[in-house]
């Protein structure tokens, strides 16, 4: 008779203790952090932050895509450089004139030099001089996550050039031209062949877009625009989830790096609750594939989009498209502490204990790794690890960043026009 595995009498194990429907361990209050892992997890954020100092122009500030040489200026990384900037310097990470200095820099280079059509910037611009490069799109979200890193810049200046030129950056975006006489708000438009094919019609990153959009105090959207997508729902392990289509977790965080959620509930929908479950359903996802991947565990999850063995893909877990071959994020998973706090942080123990000299370096946690193939991503993406900063920001700082960013007057009127009401 075939003796079972070591591995596979654990993974059975794992089963027998942690069933089907996911641990629901909100446990871990950060005031009750044990020292090292408090230590830990600042050391990740302010790691995480040098990404943005070390891979920002020094003319224009506009911050690099990814860590590849030659790599181009991303919009959504430089949005979440302005937003880490303005952290660092509040916490005397960074010198405050400095943080100053860079952030005037980077919105002056905005509002002046980086090529823009109607106030949406191209994705991908040349970091030196902010011209267009790989014929890529006027970006709607892009564009969106960088207003959101400006706005969020200004809530820690008020009153000085800084909030200003944020506020201008804003007010430039024509967010009704990107809706091209349509319902729902286009992706993306080039000079090549106008407005893209795709519009977002459905549950995912695209509130913070809207927010935006409907909140903003020149060129805003109708308030009917928020009811026009779909918030495509199923019952998975027990539990309804507002999913989104590739089932990453980055779909579930982008909006709550900057929105509280917590206390707003649009219908029957807490977006907040609807990201705890969303987490846990990733991973559960994960587990049910332990016996196929090495690298999949109780305390090694995370699927979301991200470098793999066959380039960048959109990873995910149920509900939603499902696509996995053994690649983990571990930005994915440590961006979810304001979800799932405790498996949060035991994914965080697990990738820096076990793997740290394959996968820490100078920014923090590299991209994502596969054990199944033996890969180790050597790049560092701008927007994954500006993702790591806010949420650690909010989950370590009594979510500093939600109190911010929740006091824009273009927030407070989208949650009125919208019709979103405020639990008491």
């Amino acid at each position: 008779m075939r003796i079972p595995s070591l591995r596979f009498i654990a993974i059975l194990l794992t089963f027998a203790l942690f069933p089907s429907v996911p641990l629901r361990a909100q446990t871990v209050n950060p005031s009750e952090l044990d020292p090292s892992d408090r230590d830990l997890l600042l050391k990740i954020q302010q790691d995480s932050l040098q990404y943005f100092i070390r891979s920002s122009n020094k003319d224009t500030g506009l911050t690099r895509d990814s860590s590849l040489p030659g790599s181009p200026a991303s919009i959504a990384a430089t949005g979440f450089s302005l937003a880490a900037f303005a952290i660092g310097a509040s916490h005397g990470w960074i010198d405050d004139a400095y943080a100053r200095q860079y952030l005037s820099k980077t919105l002056k280079s905005l509002l002046q030099q980086a090529e823009h059509e109607n106030g949406f910037f191209y994705h991908f611009l040349d970091a030196k001089s902010g011209r267009r490069v790989w014929r890529s799109e006027a970006s709607s979200i892009d564009t969106a996550l960088l207003v959101a890193g400006a706005l969020l810049a200004a809530q820690y200046y008020p009153g000085t050039p800084i909030a200003q030129w944020s506020q201008q950056i804003y007010d430039r975006v024509d967010w009704n031209w990107m809706m091209n006489n349509r319902e729902l708000m286009c992706m993306g438009w080039t000079p090549e062949n106008g407005f893209l094919s795709y519009y977002w019609d459905s549950y995912n990153e695209l509130i913070i877009l809207q927010a935006l959009a409907i909140g903003a105090s020149k060129n805003a959207i109708p308030k009917e625009a928020w009811t026009a997508w779909l918030r495509r729902e199923e019952i998975y392990e027990g539990k309804r989830i507002i999913y989104s289509y590739s089932g990453s977790l980055f779909t579930y965080q982008y909006a709550h790096a900057f929105i509280d959620f917590r206390p707003l509930i649009d219908g029957d929908i807490n977006y907040f609750e609807n990201s705890v479950r969303a987490t846990e359903a990733n991973r559960s996802y994960s587990l049910r594939s332990m016996l196929q991947r090495k690298g999949y565990s109780p305390n090694s999850w995370g699927l979301s989009a991200s470098l793999g063995p066959g380039g960048y893909r959109a990873y995910g877990g149920k509900p939603g498209e499902g696509v996995e071959d053994g690649t983990i994020a571990p930005y994915a998973a440590i961006s979810s502490i304001v979800f799932t706090p405790d498996l949060s942080l035991k994914a965080v123990r697990h990738f820096y204990e076990k793997y740290r000299d394959r996968l820490y370096g100078h920014f923090g946690f590299r991209d994502a790794f596969n054990l199944d193939k033996n890969w180790w991503a050597q790049e560092y993406i701008g927007i994954d690890q500006g993702i790591t900063v806010l949420m650690l920001e909010n989950y370590l700082a009594d979510g500093s960043v939600w109190k911010k960013f929740m006091a824009n007057d273009a927030i407070r009127k989208w949650i009125e026009l919208s019709g979103i009401k405020t639990a008491s």
